[in-house]
């Protein structure tokens, strides 16, 4: 279910993988977006949008998702083993929320969306930043 996004209002969307296994629900708050440019985010092309858990709900496809981790490991980078996409994963940044791929949600709303760009490229440098946005309200 979605419908078009205004200033501050609250929408829920569905989405998943590219095969269907893997299906979602999430409710944004705010429609804004990070494109990080680390190593991972731009070889999945990743569009982030994070969430605190209780605003996402795996619909289907659990038994379906593969886990990567790596570096510090505390990311859980989820992916379907049929199709291969990251619909969505726990994130380093926020170990407490899930991050859910703007690319990954059906209708092709990407547009509704604020994209910010965050040099993931030097992460530790950067981290701060992302987690300011977040407290106040921005992915």
């Amino acid at each position: 279910m979605t419908a078009e996004a205004g200033e501050g209002e609250t929408v829920t969307y569905q989405g998943g993988c590219h095969c269907g296994a893997v299906r979602f629900q999430v409710v944004v708050d705010e429609h804004e977006a990070t494109d990080c440019n680390c190593s991972i985010c731009k070889k999945k092309g990743f569009l982030h949008l994070i969430v605190p858990k209780e605003q996402f709900t795996l619909l289907q496809g659990e038994d379906t998702l593969t886990t990567y981790t790596f570096n510090t490991g505390v990311a859980k980078h989820l992916f379907c083993r049929i199709c291969g996409i990251h619909s969505f994963y726990i994130p380093r940044s926020h170990p407490d929320g899930i991050d859910v791929n703007v690319h990954c949600l059906d209708e092709n709303v990407g547009s509704r969306f604020r994209i910010v760009p965050f040099d993931g490229a030097n992460w530790e440098q950067n981290i701060n930043k992302l987690r300011k946005n977040s407290e106040t309200g921005n992915s």
